[in-house]
């Protein structure tokens, strides 16, 4: 035998001492096969030494020898007149990408066909002879394509343009542009051998020992003819067999487990002696003969086990007689089906953690934290395609056009038992749209981008959020486009993570997430075991979030809004009242109101979070943002603050006090700490209610630690004054510090451990971080603020100009996900000399930044202590996290 020549079947492998790359990528697979005790074809392989060098004389032998030993196991033997066994040759290159046909039916020759016929049918027998021709058809155009022989090239691929039309491989037109008319299969295999032979090499059709060494000659002709192969080309023979073979037979394929749900059950369909699954009407592959379906749940589960991933398996049952025909990987599956694979794998010591951590993309959790549509109930809507994506998922609902009327609706609703499912659809949303956002099941704006604040309401509260610039509102219509809806009508929004969103006018049938049956819990679980000394906190301002953040993994909370406390129904007028009043009495009440609100939600929030940090953002947005807008709210406020007054507040005197509010740029006027230096008995409400729920719940025996966070910090006097207080001629400052000894005293209690710091998003602050820890337990980085400050751009308008930069490479990426060098120079820069003066500086960064893998590394090299985000986005920074800390040990 031939040493470039190799035999293999299920029980017989290629010796070790056979280099792997003789055999090209197909014989390497065979073999591997071989070595699993797979029910494989036999065969045998010219490897890359010889295939181009064949000569028909030199291997007639071995051949003949090699295909008696195949005939042995399969039970048919090649050239037999009566049960004939017909063989394929694969064209086994080394490179993952051929442009080689592999060439099916070798041994359909004219003392054959009857044989065959009689096991298949003369129809059957016709069409495989056909798609003998069209393989070889297409190894003479290639060669003549080498020879340079154009014209005989042109007569050959109109001929196959023909053949293939007939054998349903092509449409009406061939490449050529040639109208041609359709061949029907009608005639019997000798007259097509005859009408095809004079393409073919002579006698091709006469026996079938000469047919196979004539093609094995072709083949290795036209290696040693084209440039591209570089001796690197192996030639795999085997045996075919057919699933509508005898009456015990059958043919399928499937995967080796479900690709939606990953339950460990064979997910595919098998054809009862049929060959060609085109039109038949398949069984579930769970109903084939008990026999095969342990088998195949053997080979799909053992290719799990090798490849650590799922793999789709085709088969052929012959006369009684499994044999695996092909496997390969699967590209279209869900993240729970490889999350539930590698779990198993996991459980089984198949893999380690370590492996099913790296794994999987944190960005594909995405997918199994929010609803996704499925695709067949959205046939037949009309739809548009496009947007920004905001906070991913699906949501379907009614369209409403205003934060006031989606309330009025969801009331009615909630009234009448109706649907309360709605969309809130806006050109861009404030603070007081709040409220409707986190009611609604999405969102959908015309303004902004990923960190619009419509965007990042709603990763907070687990929504939908997708940004259209062309949305259009015109009264009761809106437009997108084409894409025309009114107020009040359905619509379904789908914001994949990867891929373009798309808005259906209709209802669609959502598949809705569970984190404990997608195996998203356990992923979490075994995450956190990689991480050290780095934290992900949550973004949470309710106790619901809060503990939903606990539920997926959060060390804390990073970031609690309290400004958005205030936008809730029954308050919102009580903290106008307060902001409106005429006199510090007025005032007084109204706080006293609010800090019987503010300790409820601390304590509800604390008790959550037991044991673990909890950052509270002192008031923050500006006081414009909680001002009537239009003059229903304004009615609604008048109507509020003069109920049970004899004398009612003046509209014009309202108004008044409204506009004195109002600022030109209020993002960098009066917000955040400066509202406490105008009015400090905001922050001493707010700060008292925090120590109030603390107190309380110490004493109740929970384990409380707050840390009270003062926003838009731009130099150490702010904080100083805040966290400390100062005595003035004629007047006494309280700062946070004076408030909780206060407390303290009056409670008779012990000391409650809290801090004090600052969340810098100002370049001011960054530079003078020095100064600042001197009066700061820690930092929080606002990066939403800090990257606008930055570079002078808002993150609610820079899509309408980001397309032009990026066009012209102006920026890379998007600044509001992905961090600009420049704010990383900052950041640095502040962690560095905060920790100068205060060595224990805790430091963290703040916003869904902080979610995106790819800072993930940048905020461990900077030293930062954790990342906060919100809820829905905390595994996936678990999990980067994770990836990062076992790349760093490895």
């Amino acid at each position: 035998m031939n040493s470039s020549i190799h035999f293999f079947s299920q029980r017989d492998v290629i010796p070790g001492n056979v280099s792997p790359d003789l055999l090209g990528i197909r014989g390497r697979q065979a073999n591997e096969f071989a070595e699993l005790g797979f029910p494989i074809l036999p065969g045998f392989i010219f490897d890359t030494e010889i295939a181009s060098k064949i000569k028909p004389g030199e291997i007639k032998k071995d051949t003949a020898a090699l295909l008696d030993k195949c005939a042995g196991i399969v039970g048919k033997k090649y050239g037999d007149g009566e049960n004939p066994m017909l063989l394929k040759i694969v064209i086994s290159s080394s490179l993952a990408i051929t442009t080689y046909p592999t060439l099916h039916n070798f041994g359909l020759v004219k003392p054959t066909i009857g044989g065959f016929a009689k096991w298949v049918g003369k129809d059957f027998a016709a069409h495989e002879v056909l798609f003998l021709i069209r393989g070889m058809l297409r190894l003479e155009e290639r060669i003549k394509e080498l020879e340079a022989n154009a014209k005989e090239r042109q007569e050959l691929a109109s001929c196959l343009a023909v053949l293939e039309r007939a054998l349903g491989i092509r449409g009406p037109s061939n490449e050529l542009g040639q109208k041609e008319e359709a061949v029907k299969i009608d005639r019997p295999a000798e007259e097509y051998m005859d009408r095809y032979a004079s393409y073919l090499p002579a006698g091709f059709f006469e026996n079938a020992e000469d047919q196979l060494l004539l093609a094995l000659n072709e083949i290795s002709r036209m290696f040693r003819m084209d440039d591209q192969n570089d001796n690197d080309t192996a030639l795999m023979v085997t045996p075919m067999v057919y699933g509508n073979y005898g009456k015990d037979s059958s043919s399928g394929d499937f995967f080796s487990r479900n690709v939606v749900t990953g339950e460990k059950k064979l997910q595919g369909r098998f054809f009862q002696e049929k060959f060609n699954e085109t039109d038949a009407a398949g069984q579930d592959i769970e109903k084939i003969d008990p026999k095969h379906l342990k088998e195949l749940q053997k080979i799909a589960w053992a290719l799990e086990d090798k490849f650590k991933e799922i793999r789709r398996i085709r088969f052929t049952v012959e006369n009684g007689k499994l044999w695996l025909i092909e496997q390969r990987p699967v590209e279209q599956k869900s993240t729970q089906a490889d999350i539930k694979l590698l779990l198993d794998l996991s459980s089984r010591k198949v893999v380690d953690n370590a492996y099913l951590v790296k794994t999987i993309a944190p960005l594909r959790l995405n997918e199994i934290l929010h609803p996704v549509i499925d695709g067949a109930s959205v046939k037949g809507l009309k739809s548009w395609r496009g947007g920004i994506a905001g906070a991913p998922g699906a949501a379907i609902g009614q369209a409403y056009f205003s934060t006031d009327s989606l309330l009025e609706a969801q009331k009615l609703a909630l009234q009448k038992g109706l649907d309360t499912r709605f969309i809130l659809v806006l050109l861009s949303s404030f603070a007081e749209d709040v409220k409707a956002i986190e009611v609604s099941a999405g969102v959908l704006t015309a303004e902004g981008g990923y960190s619009a604040h419509a965007s990042v309401v709603a990763r907070q509260y687990g929504k939908v959020s997708l940004v259209a610039p062309e949305l259009k509102i015109k009264g009761k219509k809106a437009s997108l486009g084409d894409f025309t809806f009114s107020e009040g009508d359905y619509l379904t929004i789908d914001v994949p993570f990867y891929g373009q969103s798309m808005v259906y006018q209709g209802t669609a049938k959502l598949i809705e997430p569970n984190p404990k049956e997608s195996g998203l819990l356990d992923i979490i679980k075994t995450a956190k075991g990689f991480l050290k000394h780095f934290q992900v906190r949550s973004n949470a301002d309710t106790p619901r979030d809060a503990a939903l953040a606990l539920a997926f993994g959060a060390d804390g909370i990073g970031l609690c809004r309290t400004e958005h406390m205030f936008f809730k129904a029954e308050r919102i007028n009580v903290f106008r009242e307060m902001l409106l009043s005429g006199n510090a009495k007025e005032r007084t009440r109204s706080l006293e109101k609010l800090l019987v609100m503010q300790r409820e939600d601390f304590y509800g929030i604390f008790k959550v979070m037991a044991g673990k940090e909890v950052t509270i953002r002192l008031l923050d947005s500006p006081l414009h943002e909680f001002m009537p807008h239009n003059n229903d709210e304004l009615a609604a406020y008048l109507e509020y603050a003069g109920k049970g007054k004899k004398e009612k507040p003046s509209r014009a005197d309202i108004q008044a006090r409204i506009e004195a509010l109002h600022e030109f740029n209020p993002m960098l006027g009066h917000r955040g700490c400066r509202i406490a230096v105008s009015y400090p008995d905001i922050y001493a409400m707010q700060v008292r209610a925090i120590f109030e729920a603390a107190y309380k719940l110490r004493a109740e025996g929970v384990d409380v630690r707050p840390e009270i966070m003062v926003p838009i910090v731009m130099n150490a006097s702010e904080l100083k004054l805040i966290a400390y207080g100062k005595k003035i001629e004629g007047a006494n400052y309280q700062g946070i510090v004076d408030i909780e000894e206060n407390l303290r005293a009056e409670k008779k209690a012990p000391a409650v451990d809290y801090s004090i710091g600052t969340m810098v998003e100002l370049p001011a602050a960054a530079l003078g971080a020095g100064e600042i820890a001197r009066y700061a337990g820690f930092f929080s980085f606002g990066t939403n603020d800090l990257t606008q400050t930055t570079l002078g751009i808002s993150r609610d308008d820079f899509t309408a100009f980001m397309p032009d930069y990026t066009r012209f490479d102006l920026i890379m990426g998007n600044p509001f996900s992905t961090l600009d060098p420049r704010v990383k120079d900052i950041i640095d820069l502040a962690v560095e000399r905060g920790r100068l003066t205060r060595p224990d500086l805790v430091c963290g960064l703040c916003g869904e930044h902080g979610a995106n893998p790819e800072n993930v590394r940048f905020c461990m090299d900077a030293g930062l202590d954790y990342v906060s985000c919100s809820p829905y986005s905390v595994p996936i920074a678990l999990l980067a996290i994770a990836q990062e800390e076992i790349a760093r040990s490895s």
